[in-house]
Formats: C-alpha cells, structure tokens, sequence
C-alpha cells in the first residue's frame, strides 16, 4: 500500500505565486480528495486568490478550457507513478539438434497395396433434459440484461448578492465546487432579470434597487451643497 500524496503546503502556494507572476505554468495533480475529476489527473494552476475564499485554487485540467476552484488538499506537487506495461518472457529457443548423415535408400521395392479408409459414423449425442423437466425459452423470451443507471448530475447553485451601495455581484456553484466567482452585474440587468422571477423575489430586489438610488440620490445633494459651498469659498477668495 503506498502513501497519499502531500497537499499543497503553504511553501507550494507561495512557490506557485511566483511562477504565475512571471508567466510560467505551475503543474499539479489531483488527490482522491478531489470530486469530480480522476484522481492523478493533470492539471495547470490558473490563478490563487484569499484562502478565507474556501476553494482559493483555480487550476485548468489537462485537455479541457473550462476552470474549476479548489482547496490545497485536493492537489499535489507529487506526480504519480506511470503504470508499467507487462512485458513478455522472451521464449528460449534451442538450437535445432545435428541430424545424423543419411544413409544410403535401400533398393526400391513395390508399395504394398493400402487398405481402403474406414468411415466412421457420427454418434448422436443424447438429448439432456432441463432441470425441471421443461424445454429452454427460446432466445426472444429471454430478459435482456438490466441496463446500468446514468450518473446523477451535480447541483447547481446561483447566488446573487447585493452591498449597501447598489452594488450586486453573481457567482455559480457545481455540487461543492465554485465554478464562477463573484462577477459584478450591472443593477439594470438585476432589474431586467428580476421581472421574470417570482413576485416575492422580484419584490425583494426591486425594494433593495430603490433604497440604493435614494441613497446615491442623497450622495449627490451632498456633493452638489459642498460643490456650492467650494465655489463660494473660491470666489470670496478670488476678491
């Protein structure tokens, strides 16, 4: 039984920082900690972010484009050991014995006369009854074999979310991996997208859009006073 590979250490994540910031890849493989993808599998890291982020490590796997987020101790430095192909044992072959020297034929004498072949008759096999007395089904009525049921998909989850200031971000989750990080969305696209949900939610995110343009409409009356209160400033300066 052989050892698990190591998890990426603190050291792993600092020397994989340096070697993305200076455009080189930094290979990894995965663990049997991993979901979703074959332990051993190959894989390129992408980018590290803040490990309060939980899955911090975007890698892209070997042969695909798509990104998936994961934590250090789904991934290792350690290559796994390649599977050796059976080889053959060469069969030893021996040198053909020396024929002894061949003799002189003796005087050519007249065949003797070959008896003529004997033909055997087939023998039929006796028929072997089933065990319950009873001929087998014939081949149609046979039950095919149970067919295997399919993989059961991953879960996906949406998240959007909203800061004081109107500000509103989305992020996508398969199963336990974080496939899309937070992206920032635009509060008329929130809108747009809130009309087709339904009427509690749409309620909700409509009250959460207006309380965030009253308060950056009394942003602007604040910075249209002190604007005012600058100018006056300037021009009692001016003389």
């Amino acid at each position: 039984m052989t050892d698990a590979p190591a998890a990426l250490s603190e050291q792993d994540l600092a020397a994989a920082r340096t070697e993305l910031a200076e455009g080189r890849q930094f290979p990894v493989w995965f663990t049997a900690a991993a979901v979703g993808v074959p332990v051993g599998g190959s894989a390129k890291i992408v980018s590290i972010g803040e490990p309060a982020e939980g899955d911090f490590v975007e890698v892209r796997p070997t042969g695909t484009k798509d990104t998936v987020f994961c934590s250090p101790n789904e991934l290792t430095r350690t290559r796994p050991p390649r599977r050796r192909a059976k080889q053959a044992h060469p069969i030893a072959t021996q040198p053909p014995a020396a024929r002894p020297p061949a003799a002189q034929p003796p005087a050519a004498q007249p065949a003797a006369p070959r008896p003529p072949a004997r033909q055997e008759k087939p023998v039929p096999l006796p028929e072997v009854p089933a065990r319950n007395g009873s001929a087998p089904p014939p081949a149609e009525e046979r039950k095919p074999a149970r067919a295997r049921p399919a993989a059961r998909p991953a879960e996906v989850t949406v998240t959007l979310s909203s800061t004081a200031d109107g500000e509103w971000t989305v992020e996508v989750a398969t199963g336990r991996k974080r496939t899309v990080r937070p992206t920032p969305v635009q509060p008329a696209e929130v809108a747009k997208a809130a009309r087709s949900l339904p009427a509690a939610v749409a309620e909700a995110i409509e009250s959460s859009l207006t309380a965030a343009r009253q308060r950056q409409v009394e942003r602007v009356e604040r910075l249209r006073a002190e604007l005012d209160a600058a100018q006056r400033a300037l021009h009692e300066l001016s003389g």
